[in-house]
């Protein structure tokens, strides 16, 4: 851990970050099978046609559905998968391109008026050097289930069009955030931790929003977020935030940075793009200047199944899907297969956990040839149930409502 100088050196060297970032080697998480070296990269796009601005993991198209430069997770090919999502299937979501760093030249800079002295570098081993913590937790983007909003609801939304799979979990290992800011002097007076990634500055409309950054409020960067530099027992992949991102377990995905650079600590309220302009409720409903910046996700359940799948008349069909919510471990699972008017419990088969998901399966015989319409309800321990309608927002977020699956019998 070492001292910089003072405050206008730090604003010069973060100011040229962006460049530092792109002039960085490339050796990257090499002993990360998921994140390949880059002549392996290479090798991979060459029989895999890369198909996404900026992502570097291959896309095979039975797994992932391109949405500008994100990858969305196709919910049915995690059918086969355990309780944590795989890196290779897991999903993308990136405003530029996944820069590649190197650990070695990699740090981390905290400064702000909230610690006690000048800013504070940690380098890549050093932050592995220190004691470590694993959370197995789900990263939801604000927006997955987005187009449900159109084509559910009949209501107009701005933004990706995720369908289910802007979601994925994992086990991710790293050092506790709060433990890196105490290390870096954090003082009684701090009241917001920003940190800030290492992709390029996000550009839309002509008008340049800097890099991605958005504000916890301390009383959260001190609870349950990590700096994580694993990702089910490797280093982490570029996509994924490669050498250290920041976990916040129940928040909309924004909120874990990848490819963190610093983090400011403020003793007074801090603003981005990210808290202001997006990740809040605009529209009919909510308040002139938009709702209170985003934190926690919602409760959400979906099917295994591809959409508007041809099922057997006469056939016994296992339907098998996936509950989670932000506020507590999923208690129940209930299943229409005839558009809502009857429902039956589930078979769950994990145990409750927080931050996590919860696998459950359904048995189900088609009798009649048409078309139908199958929904999962999910219920938490505190009594959380998805409505039949999600509030609507014109930027389409946190859609929660019990999803219409529609299926053909044949």
């Amino acid at each position: 851990m070492s001292m910089a100088p003072g405050r206008r050196d730090l604003l010069r060297l973060l100011t040229a970050a962006p460049l530092a970032a792109t002039a960085l080697g490339t050796a990257g998480p090499a002993r990360a099978a998921t994140a390949p070296s880059t002549t392996a990269l290479s090798a991979t796009r060459a029989a895999v046609p890369a198909v996404a601005p900026g992502i570097e993991k291959p896309l095979p198209g039975d797994v992932f559905t391109i949405r500008g430069t994100n990858a969305e997770t196709r919910f049915p090919a995690l059918s086969h998968t355990g309780n944590l999502t795989p890196a290779s299937l897991f999903f993308v979501r990136n405003h530029t391109r996944s820069p590649i760093l190197d650990e070695n030249d990699w740090r981390l800079t905290v400064w702000g008026g909230g610690l006690r002295g000048g800013p504070v570098h940690f380098g890549y081993g050093e932050l592995r050097s220190m004691p470590s913590v694993t959370r197995t937790a789900v990263i939801e983007c604000a927006g997955n289930g987005r187009s449900l909003f159109t084509t559910q609801q009949g209501e107009e939304v701005s933004g990706t069009s995720w369908t289910m799979g802007a979601i994925g979990a994992a086990r991710w290992r790293g050092v506790r955030l709060r433990d890196v800011l105490h290390r870096a002097g954090l003082t009684s007076a701090a009241v917001d931790v920003m940190p800030r990634g290492l992709d390029d500055d996000f550009v839309t409309g002509g008008e340049n929003l800097g890099r991605v950054r958005r504000p916890l409020p301390v009383a959260k960067a001190l609870d349950d977020v990590i700096l994580a530099y694993e990702m089910n027992g490797e280093p982490l992949p570029y996509d994924h935030g490669f050498p250290v991102r920041v976990v916040v377990p129940a928040w909309i995905g924004i909120a874990s940075v990848k490819w963190v650079g610093d983090i400011e600590v403020s003793d007074t309220p801090l603003a981005s793009p990210w808290n202001t302009r997006f990740y809040r409720l605009f529209g009919p409903g909510h308040p002139p200047g938009g709702s209170a910046p985003l934190t926690r996700q919602t409760i959400k359940s979906a099917l295994e199944l591809p959409w508007e799948e041809r099922v057997p008349a006469g056939t016994p069909l296992r339907l098998t899907g996936r509950a989670w919510s932000a506020a507590a471990p999923i208690r129940r699972v209930d299943v229409s297969t005839d558009g809502g008017a009857r429902w039956h419990p589930a078979r769950l088969h994990d145990a409750p956990r927080r931050h996590g998901w919860t696998r459950w399966s359904a048995e189900w015989t088609p009798r009649s040839a048409g078309p139908a319409t199958l929904l999962s309800r999910a219920t938490d321990l505190r009594g959380n149930v998805q409505p039949v309608r999600a509030a609507h927002n014109t930027q389409g977020y946190l859609f929660d409502a019990v999803v219409r699956h529609p299926v053909t019998v044949v």
